[in-house]
């Protein structure tokens, strides 16, 4: 038989209201669910903020993921000093009222560099970077001047330490640079670590054992006193980056000279904690014009970027900046720039390529070719025409006697170099004098749109000399020979354009298109119309230094011994074989191209 509604009722009441205290209590306890937000990355060193800060907010216990202590609080800032994936739990009595995943990432180096830095060099990437950069450094100038120069500066050789097996301290995903800072006279270097305390006290060790004194300061940075008590440095750690900010030290004056008031940069390095700690967002990563010239040069390892300053006072340059990088290719240091222009370099005009060039003895162990309308090089040289500094320059020359402007219209712009090592003369003198002395002959060539005033120029300087020479007209021109420290000398002078041959004239050599052999080598239209290129070939001197089977006058055993010398010594005092420069016009600018080879790269090309 069912029970009666009306003695149900109690019992009925009874469980309702058991449900509803239940159902409120369990409800007060989930009520605690504090700010999360959404899975996202975050970077290494940069602070994080969990939870709320609003007043009455519930403190909850945080487990960070990263091995850290759990704090109790309603709100935490951490900041993750390792990339990696950590998960992060809230707890409230307990039990789990919340949980983000946060992928930690490497803080890039120039999100660390404040974003009016004028010029910067930075490496992105420690890992895999910079061993082959120091392998390089020290083939160049040996392991020993190598260790030296580079525990100079205190960033640095902690960085070595690190990755060569020292304390880990170091984060070898970020990154480190150098900067200059509008308002700071000096340097500024900076380095990505894990561990600030530990890195600021490796690096203040190291400067005290280099001599110098550092002053820990109760905030956790140093001021550093140098060895010569010149201003003091500051070393301070901010978001993940160890700061090094240097000041120059004044130059010395005169007594008794007087002193110019002018407005100048600040040794305080303050300043450059001032700028580093205001620092928000992305620093100079994101700066307009580095992103424009990025696309403009090649991946590399190292990179340089350097923006005009602000002239307000007077007329802006046409330059607005310059990036590159370098590059590693086994045994060759490759660099790749650009120069930003507002308007175009000289005048977008270029002068033509060398005829010197295009038929001369090969093998040059050095040349170089300047192609450059004369008018824009007078300008870089004295002024633009009708300014001061161009008068001021004229009115000497006239002065001597000599007729500037009409010098420049008598240049075709283009002039080129070459230089030779005469090996068997080098060794018949090595013999007979017992030490070694260059012996080759140099070649240069500037073409002419007509020779009245370049043949002025020379009689003049000749006449207000005391060399001694003769002068031989020839069909076409005129002939000056004399003789600078025993070598002969000679100088072509004719309608189309002037020679000079210092040292012995080139026989018995091949000759050939030397400019094309060179762009053949270093590739692009170096060392053509409108370049400046220069290039230094030790590799073809060993070649030089080797070739001769027999040298009249040097017994074939002494040949032998010297040239067993002269290429031991050479390979001991340096392992370069070749370095080439490369600066041309471009569309919205100039690109600057360069490369520093090892000879081993040479070796394995034979």
């Amino acid at each position: 038989m069912p029970p009666s509604p009306r003695r149900s009722t109690p019992l009925v009441a009874l469980l309702l209201m058991a449900v509803a205290v239940g159902s409120t209590a369990t409800g007060c306890r989930h009520a605690v669910r504090p700010e999360l937000g959404q899975d996202r990355t975050v970077e290494a060193g940069v602070p994080v903020e969990l939870g709320s800060r609003e007043k009455g907010a519930p403190a909850v216990t945080w487990e960070l993921g990263d091995g850290t202590d759990a704090q109790q609080a309603a709100n935490v800032s951490h900041a993750y000093a390792r990339p990696g994936t950590y998960t992060v739990r809230a707890l409230s009595e307990g039990e789990e009222v919340g949980r983000v995943r946060l992928t930690v990432v490497p803080r890039p180096v120039l999100r660390a560099v404040p974003a009016d830095a004028q010029t910067v060099l930075w490496v992105p990437k420690l890992r895999g970077s910079v061993e082959p950069l120091v392998d390089f450094y020290e083939k160049l100038i040996g392991p020993e001047n190598a260790r030296r120069s580079l525990e100079e500066a205190p960033l640095v050789a902690l960085l070595l330490r690190s990755l060569y097996g020292g304390p880990g301290v170091v984060d070898p995903d970020e990154g480190i640079g150098f900067f200059l800072l509008p308002g700071f006279d000096g340097a500024v270097a900076l380095l990505g670590i894990h561990e600030p305390a530990e890195a600021l006290d490796a690096v203040g060790r190291s400067l005290e054992e280099s001599g110098h004194r550092v002053l820990r300061q109760e905030d956790g940075s140093a001021r550093v006193v140098p060895e010569d008590n010149g201003p003091q440095w500051l070393l301070f750690e901010d978001r993940g980056y160890l700061y090094l900010a240097v000041p120059e030290s004044p130059e010395a004056t005169e007594e008794g000279a007087p002193v110019q008031a002018q407005l100048v940069a600040s040794p305080d390095p303050e300043i450059v904690r001032r700028a580093v700690k205001a620092l928000s967002g992305a620093g100079l990563s994101e700066n307009a014009l580095l992103g424009e010239l990025r696309g403009k040069v090649a991946e590399g390892s190292v990179y340089v970027y350097s923006g005009a300053r602000p002239e307000p006072r007077e007329e802006p340059g046409p330059v607005r900046g310059f990036f590159a990088s370098v590059g590693m290719e086994s045994d060759d240091l490759v660099l790749d720039g650009f120069l930003a222009s507002s308007r175009p370099l000289l005048q977008g005009a270029s002068a033509p390529a060398s005829a010197l060039l295009e038929q001369a003895a090969l093998g040059p162990v050095a040349a170089a070719q300047l192609s450059v309308p004369p008018e824009e090089l007078a300008k870089l040289a004295f002024g633009a025409p009708g300014s001061p500094r161009r008068e001021r320059t004229l009115e000497r020359w006239r002065q001597q006697g000599l007729d500037a402007e009409a010098l420049l219209k008598a240049l075709r712009g283009d002039v080129a170099m070459l230089v030779y090592f005469d090996a068997p003369a080098f060794f018949r003198n090595f013999i007979r004098n017992k030490r070694p002395e260059p012996k080759g002959t140099v070649l240069v060539e500037a073409g002419l749109n007509s020779a009245e005033a370049v043949r002025t120029l020379i009689d003049k300087q000749l006449q207000d000399s005391s060399l001694r020479f003769t002068m031989q007209p020839l069909p076409d021109g005129v002939l000056y020979r004399t003789q600078v420290r025993e070598q002969p000398v000679e100088l072509r002078i004719t309608a189309q354009r002037a020679t000079l041959l210092a040292g012995e004239v080139l026989e018995g050599r091949k000759r050939g298109d030397v400019g094309a052999a060179l762009r053949q080598r270093f590739g692009g239209a170096a060392f053509g119309a409108g370049h400046v290129s220069v290039m230094l070939d030790l590799g073809q001197l060993r070649e030089d230094l080797q070739a001769p089977a027999e040298v009249p006058g040097v017994p074939p055993g002494q040949l032998d011994a010297a040239q067993a010398f002269t290429g031991a010594l050479l390979d001991q005092l340096t392992p370069l074989d070749s370095a080439f420069m490369d600066f041309s016009l471009a569309e919205g600018g100039a690109r600057l191209k360069g490369r520093v080879s090892l000879r081993g790269m040479r070796e394995v090309s034979r």
